[in-house]
């Protein structure tokens, strides 16, 4: 009776403990239909999806937060500039920052006189606006480019971003880290080009090809009034055209933009790259408003003046919209290349 009654169940589980010995030593058959069905894992799911709150929680006080933070700790920028002297790299540092942050401030009457070979001179002010603190650190490189043999005239350069990049990895590497590692690594490197018209020498190319593997450039073309304004449109389409020719990618790089937006501004960026700008760090009377600019005979070139210079998209670059992702390349990409280069090679036995 007990094995006609289990035949006319046929709902009761196989697994069930009224079931038959002989009936649960084999697995019951499954069709091939049900096999696939469960060969599908259940766990898949799709992406993220935004969810819609029923009232306020208080998630963009983070960027209040931020911001207290970041008031409170300041941060740092390291700016470097590199130029022939006599093309104004002291003045268009203290225009950019309408502060006394170049080396002839710090050095009041001391007679400047070109050194043998390239000189690297660091300045440090500590800058505030608002409430935000900006520790920030002005290189000079006096002599560059200065003398008969400019031969390997860069390496000074070159080591002294190194040795920024090996004090970083250092302070990183310890056991016991510091919470805030002092950062002193070159953000960003202006180029200053002097204003001859024609094309960029080979020493500019040499320097810009070896520099820009290892940090920011920024090409300028420096004293641009000396300069006609169709002297200046040929002048910067020869140095684009020389910069594309000798595959040079210059600050703003195409392979680093984000985002189809990052893309778009920094496109229209690149066009007007090299900046043709004026440096002056004294102020003029125009229509009754005090502005920075240059006095001649003609009248005043006025810095801040689109129409009279490009030293106003130079300021946005390197502060206003692009001061953060100068940092983030320097880090995530100039350093992380060294950072792994000099980890292999203390790896390498022998």
């Amino acid at each position: 009776r007990g094995v006609q009654a289990h035949r006319l169940c046929p709902l009761r589980g196989a697994g069930s403990s009224l079931e038959p010995e002989e009936r649960s030593m084999e697995p019951p058959a499954v069709p091939e239909e049900e096999e696939e069905e469960e060969a599908v894992p259940l766990s898949v799911a799709p992406g993220p999806v935004g969810c819609q709150l029923f009232g306020y929680v208080g998630i963009e006080a983070v960027l209040d937060q931020m911001k207290i933070k970041t008031m409170k700790t300041g941060f740092e920028f390291n700016i470097m500039v590199v130029g022939q002297s006599g093309l104004g790299k002291s003045t268009m540092v203290n225009t950019l920052f309408k502060s006394k942050v170049s080396r002839k401030s710090s050095q009041p009457g001391q007679e400047e006189r070109i050194p043998k070979t390239v000189q690297l001179q660091s300045i440090t002010h500590v800058i505030e606006e608002k409430g935000v603190k900006m520790k920030l650190t002005v290189t000079d490189t006096p002599g560059f480019g200065d003398q008969i043999n400019n031969e390997n005239c860069w390496d000074p350069i070159i080591k002294y971003i190194n040795e920024q990049y090996e004090r970083y990895l250092r302070e990183e590497i310890l056991i016991t880290r510091k919470r805030k590692i002092p950062d002193t690594r070159v953000h960003g490197c202006v180029y200053f080009v002097p204003p001859t018209g024609h094309w960029l020498r080979p020493l500019d190319l040499e320097f810009m090809r070896r520099l820009s593997k290892i940090v920011n450039v920024v090409p300028v073309i420096a004293k641009a009034d000396t300069l006609t304004l169709e002297e200046r449109a040929e002048f910067k389409q020869r140095i684009q055209g020389d910069l594309k020719t000798h595959a040079i990618s210059v600050y703003p790089q195409e392979d680093f933009d984000q985002d189809p937006e990052d893309r778009a501004l920094n496109d229209r960026i690149r066009e007007k790259i090299p900046f043709a700008v004026v440096g002056a760090d004294q102020e003029h009377q125009v229509n009754g408003k005090r502005v920075l600019g240059r006095k001649t005979k003609w009248g005043i070139i006025e810095v801040e003046n689109p129409a009279h210079c490009e030293f106003p998209l130079l300021r946005d670059l390197l502060i206003r919209s692009h001061l953060q992702d100068l940092k983030d390349i320097t880090h995530n990409v100039h350093y992380e290349s060294y950072r792994v280069r000099r980890l292999n090679e203390s790896n390498r036995p022998g």
